[in-house]
């Protein structure tokens, strides 16, 4: 009996290939189409996007990790305890991420227009990005997670819809579509990932890169003016003075909620 030989594989099933170092350059394309045809059919216009640390947990999540702790050790661990004492202190910003994202996308929903406007954007992991994506559900509106695959990194927060989840490979493309679409950018406090972002940010609106001008808001002051010495930049003559204008600093939801609006309608974000 004659046996009928098989068809070999085509190279864009070839899994072998397609996970290769020759397939790069195809790997990194399908991070930029694969989103962009998605977002085509979402109708997403444009995002406002929120950065922050994936360390810091909910009022409940802090407070129960703290008395856990202090059942468990007796209150003798009294560094461990001061660990946990901060997380609570520091849980005020996931809060107050989960209701700016939710007035943003109150505010967002009353848009006429067809396409999904203002839409929250997160890296999609735990912390302020979960914050950001719950803030939006709450609001019943969607939002956007990217996030990428680390060695040690959490799954994608169960606040972001599948249908707009992303896992990147390339940090490069991740950032490109945080940056892509848009329209304004709000930094809580984060550390290594969230600097980077940030610094990431604000040189491309420096250089001009963005084609558009995208609010900057720093939120938590206090931490932020001990973190980042901008002014001492400009005084060493390392940017320019205007340059400092480039961010703003708040410290409530409602008061990053109106600077929100009032940059973007000034910045002529909003119509475009």
């Amino acid at each position: 009996m004659s046996h009928t030989p098989q068809p070999p594989v085509k190279a864009y099933k070839n899994n072998e290939f397609l996970n290769s170092p020759d397939a790069r350059l195809i790997r990194i394309l399908s991070e930029y189409l694969e989103p962009a045809a998605r977002f085509k059919v979402e109708r997403i216009e444009d995002t406002i996007i929120f950065f922050g640390s994936a360390r810091i947990l909910s009022l409940a999540e802090s407070q129960r990790q703290l008395e856990e702790l202090r059942t468990s050790s007796n209150g003798m661990d009294e560094a461990a305890l001061a660990v946990a004492g901060r997380a609570v202190q520091l849980s005020s910003y996931y809060e107050d991420a989960m209701e700016l994202a939710r007035l943003v996308t109150e505010w967002s929903a009353t848009f006429k227009d067809e396409r999904k406007r203002m839409m929250i954007c997160s890296g999609g992991g735990p912390g302020i990005m979960e914050a950001a994506n719950r803030g939006a559900k709450a609001a019943g509106g969607q939002s956007i997670g990217l996030s990428i695959a680390l060695p040690m990194e959490q799954a994608t927060n169960v606040y972001v819809p599948e249908e707009l989840a992303f896992e990147f490979h390339y940090f490069f493309m991740r950032k490109f579509w945080f940056v892509n679409l848009a329209k304004a950018a709000v930094i809580f406090p984060g550390g290594f990932g969230t600097l980077d972002e940030a610094f990431e940010l604000m040189t491309l609106v420096q250089t001009k890169k963005t084609g558009r001008d995208v609010p900057i808001l720093f939120y938590g002051e206090e931490y932020w003016k001990d973190v980042l010495h901008i002014d001492a930049l400009a005084r060493w003559g390392m940017i320019s003075p205007e340059d400092v204008n480039l961010i703003h600093f708040c410290d409530t939801p409602q008061q990053t909620f109106e600077l929100l609006k009032h940059e973007l309608a000034r910045t002529g974000n909003l119509y475009l």
